[in-house]
């Protein structure tokens, strides 16, 4: 499949749908997300869903490191009241990593801050609302197998990428 052609995987809540542990979406508009859905390019997906999660849940954050740090064993997942989601986060990331592959992904475009999706910045795991450098667990296993992520905050530079 040509650059100019490449499915690109996506956060669901992105487009609208109602996968947010608040029950809520984080709707995007823009007519470059509208054009590549348009042209069926976009592959929605929801790891956190997909991993056995529901909508609304607690929120949840990753404790001590990063996405990469869980899918080495040395973090974990907690919501606010200490319930440990770890296994259903890396069941999520191993589920949209299948999908990104069945579907011929080259691209991801995910909701930055999330422990799943995050691909610059996480929040600190400590329930305060403070952001720090790192990824969630779906983005670093996508980056893993040579999948290149981008954030709701970025996106747009995707273009680039699809026009080289």
């Amino acid at each position: 499949m040509t650059k100019a052609r490449a499915k690109i995987l996506i956060s669901s809540c992105l487009l609208g749908h109602k996968v947010r542990y608040d029950g809520g979406d984080k709707y995007m508009t823009s007519p470059l997300l509208e054009k590549w859905q348009a042209e069926d390019r976009l592959v929605p997906v929801c790891p956190e869903m997909i991993g056995g999660l529901p909508a609304p849940r607690p929120a949840a954050e990753i404790r001590t490191g990063d996405g990469e740090d869980v899918l080495r064993e040395q973090a974990r997942i907690f919501d606010a009241q200490g319930t440990d989601h770890t296994e259903a986060f890396i069941r999520g990331a191993e589920r949209a990593l299948t999908l990104a592959r069945e579907n011929g992904c080259q691209y991801a475009i995910l909701t930055e801050y999330s422990p799943s999706c995050g691909s610059a910045q996480i929040y600190n795991g400590q329930f305060d609302g403070t952001r720090r450098q790192g990824k969630g667990v779906t983005a670093a296993l996508l980056e893993q197998h040579g999948i290149q992520v981008y954030s709701s905050e970025n996106f747009q530079d995707l273009q680039k990428e699809l026009d080289i």
